[in-house]
């Protein structure tokens, strides 16, 4: 009875997430739901439980959130964005239709730029290519989600996509753990994913399917880009935070003492302080990335920022956004630490670890991080969850057994990017709407390039650190 109050709690949550309900509403109903169904007293789970670790969750990851929001918006007001995207489609050129959209989102992405900020900046020029180039438009969405949320959020080593920071909080690791096994996986999606996009496309040529004849959401015949900051110029804030992000990690000393004099001045602990200045390296290395990113964008994108706003609104547009996005996670993360101290949570966990295929904790990682994520629908909300719940004993495994603590740090980011993208998932969603397509359309290609090979990839990088020891 135990087991079956949280497995209807999760059916809950994951049905109202489906019909598109906001998890930060629905959330701790349903975790609140499985702590009576166990005899939990339902206001101290809510208010010590669950509201306990979903600020703990903030006060971790907000400035990530607010950051890298605040950097997307700026360059999307001010044209750097779409500048590079642009730059890319015009020069790899029509007759590489699928790999030019790829490529200018996978840039964008690995440059910080939010999977929402690079939809909207691709899309126009994405439509008005395979238009012209007889590509047919239902192929758009999964180019862009392939580009965006596959090799370059979860595999390049260094990407500042949450879904690659999220760990370092838990392991004690950087943003460029597990370097080998992170390249190779990129590599190996990276190929599997355009080889697919190339198949449906030949495919669909053969069948003389054009573009098609769509009404909804179609960008303007000409797009005028005369206005747009120069490539090279649009290249230098993404560029700053890559390259900064890889000083701070690998090249400047943090003082490790630096958190244990700041109790001595006060006198006391700080609330949720972090245990060592190695679990918030990634953070910090991070924050001082962006904020150079924020400031190098506003610098060069002054001149070609619209006269119909201003630096006040996009920095407000991008702060308030992030808002929805680190209290949809924390939520879940607090959903799931209610789950995980539950009774019944053992004799899932003890399940969950169980699974000792290789001799590691990395299969039970990758199949549980990919579970939730898939039932979240959100791969940054389910790796939290478990993570929250898991890395503990993941982490005390891996000691045992001599495994890397790096691998399980990319093996979480990897299996995250999985199941996330289920049709229920939020980016999904957007992704469709602002194409002007349906799932009917074009979410098989999605699922392909986003779920099977991203899922497939992952198992697959196990086998090779098994039978290898790569890292």
């Amino acid at each position: 009875m135990e087991v079956l109050g949280i497995w209807l709690s999760l059916a809950g949550l994951m049905y109202v997430a489906y019909q598109g309900y906001s998890v930060i509403v629905f959330a701790p109903i349903f975790a609140l739901l499985a702590a009576f169904l166990q005899g939990l007293p339902v206001m101290p789970s809510y208010t010590e439980l669950f509201m306990g670790n979903a600020v703990g969750y903030v006060k971790a990851f907000f400035p990530v959130f607010l950051l890298g929001a605040v950097f997307g918006k700026v360059l999307e007001d001010t044209g750097l964005a779409k500048s590079i995207a642009h730059a890319i489609i015009d020069k790899v050129g029509h007759k590489n239709g699928l790999l030019s959209v790829v490529l200018s989102c996978a840039v964008l992405t690995y440059g910080g730029v939010s999977l929402f900020v690079v939809v909207f900046a691709v899309y126009p020029f994405a439509a008005f290519m395979f238009k012209e180039a007889a590509i047919p438009k239902r192929f758009i969405p999964a180019c862009i989600a392939f580009g965006s949320f596959t090799f370059t959020m979860t595999a390049i080593p260094g990407t500042p996509q949450i879904q690659n920071i999220i760990p370092t909080n838990f392991y004690g690791t950087t943003a460029y753990a597990a370097p080998i096994t992170g390249m190779m996986a990129a590599v190996i999606v990276f190929v599997a994913g355009m080889a697919w996009l190339n198949y449906r496309l030949v495919q669909a040529k053969a069948r003389g399917e054009g573009y098609g004849d769509h009404k909804i959401n179609e960008p303007e015949v000409a797009i005028d880009t005369s206005k747009l900051p120069p490539l090279g110029m649009a290249l230098i804030p993404l560029i700053a935070v890559v390259g900064i992000n890889y000083f701070l990690t690998f090249y400047f000393t943090w003082n490790p003492d630096s958190i244990k004099a700041m109790v001595a001045i006060l006198g006391k602990p700080t609330p949720l302080m972090a245990p060592a200045v190695r679990n918030v390296l990634g953070i910090w290395s991070l924050i001082v990335s962006l904020v150079a990113g924020i400031v190098l964008a506003v610098a060069i994108g002054a001149k070609s920022l619209p006269k119909t706003t201003t630096f006040a609104k996009s920095i407000n547009a991008g702060a308030i956004g992030s808002l929805l996005a680190i209290m949809n996670t924390a939520s879940e993360v607090g959903y799931g630490n209610v789950i995980a101290a539950l009774p019944g949570f053992k004799q899932v966990s003890d399940f969950l670890l169980g699974i000792k295929f290789g001799g590691s904790p990395l299969v039970s990682e990758a199949i549980t991080v990919n579970i939730l994520a898939g039932i979240t629908g959100s791969a940054s909300g389910g790796m939290s969850i478990a993570l929250a719940a898991m890395s503990k004993d993941w982490l005390a495994w891996a000691n045992q057994v001599g495994l890397d603590p790096q691998m399980l740090h990319r093996i979480a980011s990897l299996a995250c990017g999985g199941l996330d993208s289920l049709p229920h998932n939020g980016a999904v969603i957007t992704l469709l709407a602002v194409c002007g397509l349906t799932h009917k359309e074009s979410y098989l290609d999605i699922f392909v390039v986003s779920v099977v090979i991203t899922v497939a990839t992952g198992f697959l990088m196990i086998a090779v650190h098994a039978i290898t020891g790569l890292v």
